[in-house]
């Protein structure tokens, strides 16, 4: 199916369908990012090094609470 089908088929549904399909979306975008900020701080992620750096800031106390 193409993208200009789905979006035809789109327009077809109903205001509690859309709702649901709004939400499915939502989900998927939610799940993607949840797995793509779990690769980054991974053992071997590639913004491990920055979490190793501001841990190391909060031990030394070189970090401030935000007001």
């Amino acid at each position: 199916m193409s993208l200009a089908e789905i979006k035809e088929a789109v327009e077809t549904l109903s205001h509690c369908e859309l709702a649901e399909l709004a939400a499915f979306i939502r989900e998927r975008e939610n799940a993607a990012w949840d797995r793509q900020i779990d690769e980054d701080f991974a053992e071997d992620g590639r913004l491990r090094r920055v979490l190793e750096e501001v841990r190391e800031n909060i031990r030394a106390g070189r970090l401030e609470e935000l007001p």
